[in-house]
């Protein structure tokens, strides 16, 4: 592997654009530290020395933004408002015609759908950014700590304006990059700084783990951590790379004197067909009713019973909550995503079909139970996966920004697949040997 990383430097082309990539990375970690105007940067780094721990309604988008969140920086919305933007124009694209029409016009359908998402990114980010600046001022942005009305000091309406059109800006500014590397470098743009955003937290969470632990002055748990996720990263690459293989044959076809068709390929069914749009969505259906909570006034029942059950990562109906969240996403989103009418008709269409089984409909009802029965691991697996970080926090106390699960682990696993396959594709075509043997 390291013999294939010389090889790729040593080539002109594609060294350019792992530089340009590197090159994009280091603006975005810059941008991910330089505050807004209108914040106290002192009381910020108070309020994170003191309050390190109660992150917890704010921890997705957090990880997202690489830290960026809660120190209120200009790129503190992170890449959120595009994932969320793009997951809403996926979804709309199943139950609006006119999108679903765009998206089969090819590639001017799928720009005008991009500059869709983007307009819709930035109608978000002002949302967010509003949202972030009212909870900064109230100072529950951090809970417990005594500096935490003072990140704000100046409360005008022009301040207030500045903070969120900066954290746009901001937002706009990160959706750029990350299309330059899509276009100039190495991977998908969106996917590498999500990676990057991800990765930067793990350092200081792991070393908040060894500081927190007893044993040897930490080093036993920061070491049982540091085996868990090699394992979990180990049982991540094995599921997401497992798939169930439709078999297809075509028949021949005779036009004029030439024989045509005849192959035989398959239908790749991945176990984990949703990929980790479930963990999100289910994420942030269970942030809406205690970020309603959170500003509501007041000490009324329900707020108490939501601030007690779907506030804190180890309440049993929270986990129960989640977990089936996760496997109900699972379902729905295969479902949307992938059309076994749809397959069946196309196979059906160029000749192809099922070994034993009819074309047409049966074909479709065939593709549908095997989905299925194939969708059940995949979301429970999602489901548990997602679950360590609260089984280390009531398992051996752990921080609840534990490192090695949940979301984190399924995007830098997945992120760092696809990366390596581009690197390995662009490789073969010079003949090298590559990553992957």
């Amino acid at each position: 592997m390291l013999t294939a990383f010389a090889r790729a430097f040593k080539t002109p082309d594609l060294r350019k654009k792992l530089l340009f990539t590197l090159g994009i990375v280091v603006i975005y970690r810059l941008g991910a530290h330089i505050p807004i105007p209108g914040v106290d940067y002192t009381s910020v780094q108070t309020c994170m020395d003191q309050a390190s721990s109660s992150t917890g309604l704010f921890g997705l988008v957090n990880m997202f933004s690489g830290g960026a969140l809660l120190q209120i920086t200009v790129f503190a919305l992170g890449i959120m408002p595009y994932i969320t933007a793009s997951i809403i124009l996926q979804l709309l694209t199943v139950v609006i015609p006119r999108l679903e029409a765009l998206k089969k016009e090819g590639q001017a359908g799928t720009a005008k759908i991009t500059q869709y998402t983007r307009y819709l990114t930035v109608a978000l980010a002002i949302l967010q950014g509003t949202g972030l600046v009212a909870t900064a001022r109230t100072g529950a942005l951090f809970q417990g700590c005594s500096a935490a009305s003072q990140i704000v000091p100046d409360q005008s309406i022009f301040i207030t304006i500045t903070m969120v059109i900066t954290m746009t800006a901001g937002t706009c500014v990160m959706m750029w990059l990350g299309e330059l590397i899509t276009d100039r470098g190495i991977g998908n743009g969106m996917s590498i700084l999500m990676f990057i955003s991800i990765a930067a937290t793990f350092p200081s969470a792991l070393w908040s783990i060894k500081k927190q632990g007893s044993l040897a002055d930490g080093w036993i748990e920061f070491g049982t951590v540091i085996l868990v996720g090699l394992v979990m990263v180990g049982l991540v690459v094995f599921v997401e790379q497992a798939q169930r293989r439709i078999p297809v044959q075509y028949a021949k076809r005779m036009i004029g004197r030439r024989s045509y068709g005849g192959t035989s390929t398959y239908i790749p069914l991945k176990v984990n067909q949703a990929g980790v749009i479930p963990v999100i969505f289910a994420s942030s259906l269970l942030y809406i009713p205690a970020l309603v909570a959170q500003f509501a006034g007041g000490d009324s029942s329900w707020k108490l019973w939501i601030d007690d059950h779907l506030t804190k990562g180890n309440h049993p109906i929270y986990i129960v909550t989640y977990f089936l969240l996760i496997v109900f996403f699972a379902f729905f989103y295969v479902a949307i995503s992938f059309n076994p009418e749809e397959v069946a008709d196309n196979m059906k269409k160029y000749g192809g079909f099922i070994p034993g089984i009819r074309a047409g409909r049966p074909t479709a009802e065939y593709l549908s139970y095997v989905l299925n029965r194939i969708t059940w691991p995949g979301s429970l697996y999602l489901g548990l996966i997602a679950l360590v970080p609260t089984m280390a926090l009531v398992g051996f106390g752990a921080n609840q920004n534990f490192p090695f699960g949940g979301t984190s682990i399924l995007i830098i696993v997945g992120v760092g697949l696809e990366t390596v396959k581009q690197i390995e594709s662009q490789l073969q075509q010079r003949n090298y040997e590559g990553f992957l043997r």
